[in-house]
């Protein structure tokens, strides 16, 4: 099955202990599609400006991702600039500037309507709630947030938890929306929201799955070779869809496989800046991780 992601498309410009990336292409909708469609169909839902080059989507293209959800409108491409310093845990964020992102009103493609997974990046809640108003019937929805929304828009997000199936985020995230900070009491508050997972991100340290039935961790891939972790949390999740939507439902044994396929994709991510490794990555070499990843995990 298909999965359809709305988030954004940006220019970002990195800086880690091991080199610099000038206005690469990113973004949100950028790094999940790159993941998910290793497994499956997608279809992207964004917004970019008259200075963006769009031949640069081309490798989308050519990997099964449909873009006539795409916007191209007046003015300039989203933009953000960033610096990672010591264990590159945290980005420090140096400039940001949202420019079309700001305006940005989601078109879902009728086309695109009936899709059964989908996607809701990191974005304000009123956002987000339009698209779900835009699909219909979906078997499966997943969003993102960030501390900023649970700031500004509490309320709205609360909202949004109650239509969604599944919610991601990190640990800090986690710890503020739930008001609570020992992490596993956080997850269990945050699953009688609404949604009926919880993945907690917690970076080099993995994930941890909550919700009314089970819970599930994993570690991170042993990778020793991070060199930028700008969309790592994106490509998990679009591993983690993609995955589920290749299997066209969602199951207990499904969702822990995803979170694993998640895993590799994020490890994947991090081994070089922007897409570089992704996009040289084929699906036999992701398996090929994923089954080295399910020996260092057994005992």
């Amino acid at each position: 099955m298909t999965v359809l992601v709305v988030g954004s498309i940006a220019f970002d410009s990195v800086e880690t202990p091991f080199g610099a990336v000038d206005a690469a292409l990113g973004g949100s909708a950028i790094y999940f599609s790159y993941a998910a469609s290793s497994f499956a169909p997608v279809q992207l839902v964004g917004v970019v400006g008259k200075d963006f080059p769009l031949a640069s989507l081309d490798d989308l293209k050519k990997r099964g991702v449909d873009l006539q959800g795409l916007e191209v409108v007046e003015g300039k491409t989203f933009r953000w600039k960033g610096k990672y310093e010591g264990d590159m845990g945290v980005a420090q964020t140096l400039d940001t500037q949202l420019n079309v992102f700001g305006d940005f009103a989601p078109k879902i493609p009728k086309a695109f309507r009936s899709t059964p997974f989908v996607f809701l990046a990191n974005g304000a809640p009123a956002t987000q709630m339009t698209v779900l108003s835009q699909v219909e019937a979906p078997k499966f929805v997943v969003c993102d947030t960030m501390n900023l929304w649970m700031r500004i828009a509490k309320p709205q997000l609360l909202e949004l938890l109650k239509k969604v199936d599944g919610l991601i985020l990190n640990d800090e995230e986690a710890r503020e929306l739930a008001g609570e900070r020992n992490l596993i009491r956080a997850g269990r508050a945050l699953v009688k929201l609404g949604p009926r997972i919880v993945i907690v991100k917690k970076g080099e340290h993995g994930s941890f799955l909550f919700s009314e039935f089970f819970q599930f961790a994993l570690p991170a891939y042993p990778t020793d070779d991070v060199k930028d972790p700008t969309g790592a949390g994106d490509s998990f999740a679009g591993g983690f869809m993609g995955y589920l939507a290749s299997q066209g439902r969602v199951t207990l044994w499904g969702v822990k496989k995803a979170m694993a396929y998640g895993t590799i994709c994020a490890s994947v991510c991090v081994e070089d800046f922007s897409l570089a490794n992704m996009k040289r990555t084929t699906r036999a070499q992701i398996d090929q991780r994923f089954e080295e990843f399910v020996q260092f995990t057994s005992y």
